[in-house]
């Protein structure tokens, strides 16, 4: 395979984690009775532009289909990150009725909501039928397509260019990930802004979060690599800001590299040198995550094993991508973790691929009283932990995998 940036050939491997179905590809009852669609889950590095990738072996509209389970208004978390980030940014470009938003992978409208309620002219592009018709019942515009230079240039055709575009966790999703950028830079008007956010793969090496790779993740990604690609496409980077989020993301701030708006930050330099600092550059840096991954997978293993050999009750919360890599990393099936809560609708009644553990409400966990709770989206462990306070009446105790299994 080729770089899907640079086009040179991979032949560095990053993280083997064998063989999985889909991440959210949750299966019915009546698919329980039919055979899952397995892949390798390979990832590789490209030491020429450093850009993390997964190898290809199917295409994105099997992963992102009309029925993709994951809306982000389930988080409230994750709702009050992006209405800080409407407010701010609304200030920072003085958007008002005149002006317009974008919002590329607008999933269920978790943040255009906000927009609109500013007064905003505002409109999401989101290929999932499912995501795409919950955003339309917040009365946001959606047009239920893959974003590229295509779509950008029929919009840009459409007077729908836009004062800001935001890409939130997204870059990581696209195949052809040129194209994907390049199309900002078709869509913006000549002093607009766009936004990206995604989790810094500086975090995911450093603190073990090898639970983020899945299919849907094509492309893991330093600030180095994105500085990269965007130059190529059309866009140049003059902001750059860590955030919390999924485990430590890093917010790109881009503008037109024909116009160059606005000055370079010192952010832009400063996070360039902390992860030349680190070795990002260097195969090194890259080289114990394989073994860290089977430890975490081993720990868990024997965790799970000895609760049955205690008789504890174990469940889990959180039916989240990054959880159903590690179980199925782990070869863990319902024998050992009988069921998982989570509090998506869209979720519950269906069955983990791979593992096939059934989702249930959060009913049936105050019901059952375990007496462990695995955490599966260790990112948002306080706001679990702070919505699960009356697991406390039973003495419950939650538990973690990721960095390394942790007894909370």
């Amino acid at each position: 395979m080729k770089c899907r940036h640079c086009g040179h050939t991979l032949t560095k491997p990053f993280l083997d984690l064998g063989s999985a179905p889909p991440s959210n590809a949750y299966l019915r009852e009546e698919a329980l009775h039919q055979a899952e669609t397995w892949l390798p889950l390979k990832l590789m590095v490209c030491d020429v532009c450093w850009l993390v990738q997964t190898l290809d072996f199917t295409g994105r509209e099997n992963l992102f289909d009309a029925e993709y389970a994951y809306f982000s208004s389930c988080s409230s978390s994750w709702l009050r990150h992006a209405e800080l980030f409407v407010a701010t940014m609304g200030d920072v470009l003085g958007l008002d009725a005149s002006s317009r938003v974008l919002e590329v992978a607008a999933n269920d409208g978790y943040l255009l909501q906000y927009v609109k309620a500013a007064g905003i002219p505002c409109y999401g592009v989101e290929p999932t039928t499912s995501t795409a018709n919950a955003a339309r019942a917040k009365g946001i515009p959606i047009v239920e397509r893959f974003f590229g230079v295509a779509l950008a240039q029929e919009l840009a055709l459409q007077d729908q260019m836009v004062d800001l575009a935001v890409a939130n966790n997204v870059l990581a999703h696209v195949p052809d990930i040129n194209d994907f950028v390049a199309g900002f830079a078709n869509i913006l008007k000549p002093h607009g802004v766009a936004s990206f956010e995604f989790p810094h793969l500086l975090n995911m090496v450093q603190q073990n979060q090898f639970d983020t790779a899945y299919h849907e993740h094509y492309s893991y990604l330093s600030l180095h690599a994105v500085k990269l690609i965007f130059a190529r496409n059309g866009l140049q980077v003059f902001d750059v800001q860590e955030w919390p989020t999924h485990g430590g993301s890093l917010r790109v701030l881009a503008q037109r590299s024909d116009v160059q708006a606005r000055s370079v930050c010192d952010s832009v330099a400063q996070m360039l040198e902390k992860e030349r600092a680190a070795g990002m550059h260097t195969l090194h840096f890259y080289q114990d995550v394989q073994a860290n991954a089977e430890q975490a997978k081993f720990s868990l293993l024997e965790f799970l094993l000895q609760c049955k050999r205690d008789g504890l009750r174990v469940a889990a919360y959180g039916a989240a991508a990054k959880g159903n890599t590690l179980l199925n990393f782990s070869g863990v099936r319902p024998d050992l973790l009988p069921y998982v809560v989570d509090i998506n609708p869209h979720k519950q009644g269906k069955f983990l691929p791979g593992s096939r553990i059934p989702i249930v409400d959060l009913a049936h966990l105050l019901d059952d009283k375990p007496d462990r709770i695995l955490i599966l989206p260790w990112n948002l462990q306080t706001e679990i932990m702070a919505d699960l306070v009356q697991t406390q009446a039973w003495h419950a105790r939650f538990v973690v995998a990721i960095p390394q299994l942790q007894l909370l």
